[in-house]
């Protein structure tokens, strides 16, 4: 039996699949060339996620059989790309996916129904793009977010850069990847240097589980930064960028029914100068290698260290790697978090167009083909593209003459850039979930827009009429859509029945709490209906949804 580093706890079985192959090679090669295979083992299924691949099935065909199919997602920092990178993806998703793109929470783009036959060609397409998917999911550092609204800050590029420096830092170094992915073979463990393979910061079993990294610019909370394993909060001093307050241990995952586990919001452990980031970020990483749990996989973030160790134990460990004391945090404060819509002057004179994308999912409906008229834009005027922590894009440097002509294709397409969504549907998110996700539970993506539609309804009748509230919904626990900091969170339980949280903040800094379980579909808006309305009647001037449940709700009803 091989044992945890305290000798008391058998080792997950993850972790045993990384102690015997440390190069994350797994069989994937041989199995990828076979043509008579459709799918992967499920030890190689773990390596995949490594590579930036899900092995899934449909789950709506599950009645006749499994249909095995892939979803891959794509590591761009801060989630930029050029014109020609978008192009790329868009072709990928029509020739060998389901001719959608969907983006993720993580300012990534999701192929979703690839099957085996064509996810050697996604992936060499993505290559052939200068992109990757190393380390989009996996028990390593995932792709790294940052501000995307280029107006918002002086140093917002810097901000960036510095994204990119962190992601290219915590990147692992198997070779497994380059061999499978672009030389097109399985990667030979017999070898001496890839039988003895040791990353050389990660070790031969990498991380506990998964580690997110985020940057923001106060006052603008744009990634949920304070959800994030590792927080960078930008400090600004005399109009220039002074340094990082670094905030560590957030994290939204859980299990229903299991207490031990559950959201957390980051701890604010102190301030450094820009040229110690690097060294941070690599310290902060491997506080959790050393001391994440290996032997329980839902108590294995580096949230639950924080909470069982403390600040101050966090802050000695992290001063012991890095050589040097942490400051005390400067202080910041953040004010709302989401995405601006529309046209916007950019600080260097051009433009930039925020365009709301329903769910994230970028496609072709009758009536509005979004996906069409963002692949004439890119052919034709060639802006840079940026995905949102929000699941919305934006069209970047474009300039005064090429301003009008997006605006007539996006029309041309059904696309309006002055009217986009409704209030509620621009401040909310939803997972992918069913039909592709294993693990959800209940609907999200498919079903949130048409409850949003009832919510509305709802709140007409109520006399809120056009009010924001940010509303996220996920079809299981893990909270990809980080429902846990909304004003009003919906998280599949079962099929038609979800666990309602309220109580969230605009400046997403504060964790909601759960009000009702098990709420089945026809019973929402009679749950909202009381709330809503009492809310209309009683909140203060300029008082915002989730502020009021703080303030009267919560005292009503204490937390258990």
């Amino acid at each position: 039996m091989i044992m945890s580093e305290n000798g008391t706890s058998k080792l997950s079985h993850n972790e045993l699949l990384k102690i015997a192959i440390p190069t994350l090679a797994g069989n994937i090669g041989a199995t990828l060339a076979d043509p008579a295979l459709d799918r992967f083992s499920e030890d190689d299924g773990q390596f995949l996620k490594f590579h930036g691949i899900y092995q899934q099935d449909d789950r709506d065909k599950r009645k006749t059989a499994k249909f095995y199919m892939f979803m891959v997602r794509g590591r761009i920092p801060g989630g930029v790309l050029s014109a020609s990178q978008y192009l790329a993806f868009d072709s990928l998703a029509d020739r060998f996916a389901n001719q959608t793109l969907r983006i993720t929470s993580r300012q990534s783009f999701q192929f979703h129904g690839i099957v085996k036959s064509g996810l050697g060609k996604v992936m060499r397409g993505i290559n052939d793009c200068l992109l990757d998917t190393l380390a989009a999911c996996g028990d390593v550092n995932r792709n790294v977010m940052a501000p995307s609204t280029p107006a918002t800050s002086r140093f917002g590029a810097q901000v960036l850069e510095d994204a990119r420096s962190v992601s290219q830092a915590l990147l692992p170094q198997t070779k497994a990847y380059h061999a499978i992915w672009v030389e097109g073979v399985q990667l030979n463990l017999e070898a001496e240097e890839n039988k003895d393979f040791v990353d050389p910061l990660y070790g031969k079993t990498y991380l506990p589980r998964k580690f997110k990294s985020a940057f923001a610019i106060p006052p603008l909370n744009d990634t949920d930064v304070l959800t994030n394993d590792l927080g960078l909060i930008a400090i600004e001093e005399a109009g220039r960028l002074v340094g990082y307050n670094l905030a560590v241990g957030g994290g939204l995952g859980m299990s229903h029914g299991n207490k031990e586990t559950f959201p957390r919001v980051a701890d604010v452990i102190g301030f450094f100068t820009p040229e110690k980031l690097v060294e941070v970020a690599r310290g902060v990483l491997l506080v959790h290698r050393d001391f994440g749990d290996r032997t329980n996989r839902k108590h294995a973030r580096l949230k639950y260290v924080l909470e069982e160790k403390g600040v101050d134990w966090f802050r000695a460990e992290l001063e012991k790697r890095v050589g040097f004391k942490i400051e005390v945090a400067r202080p910041f404060a953040f004010a709302k978090q989401g995405d601006l819509f529309g046209w916007h002057r950019q600080e260097d004179g051009r433009w930039f167009l925020g365009l709301f994308v329903e769910t994230g999912r970028i496609k072709d409906v009758e009536g509005r083909t979004l996906k069409a008229a963002l692949r004439k834009i890119a052919e034709t005027f060639g802006p840079e593209v940026r995905l949102t922590p929000s699941q919305n894009l934006l069209l970047v440097n474009v300039g005064d003459g090429d301003r009008p002509g997006v605006t007539q294709i996006l029309k041309e397409h059904g696309v309006s850039v002055e009217t986009q969504g409704t209030v509620l549907g621009r401040a909310s998110m939803a997972c992918p979930a069913l039909p592709t996700c294993g693990l959800a539970l209940a609907e999200s993506e498919r079903y949130l827009p048409a409850l949003l539609g009832r919510i509305e309804g709802l709140m007409s009748e109520v006399g809120l009429g056009q009010e924001e509230i940010i509303v996220r919904m996920t079809g299981c626990p893990n909270g990809c859509a980080r429902p846990y900091m909304a004003e009003i969170g919906f998280v599949g339980k079962a099929p038609g029945k979800y666990n309602l949280y309220l109580g969230g903040n605009e400046a997403s800094t504060r964790l909601n709490r759960l009000h009702r379980e098990s709420v089945k579909d026809a019973e929402i808006l009679n749950e909202l209906r009381p709330l809503l309305s009492r809310y209309s009647k009683e909140r203060s001037n300029g008082e915002r949804f989730g502020d009021w449940c703080e303030r009267v709700l919560w005292k009503e009803q204490p937390a258990a």
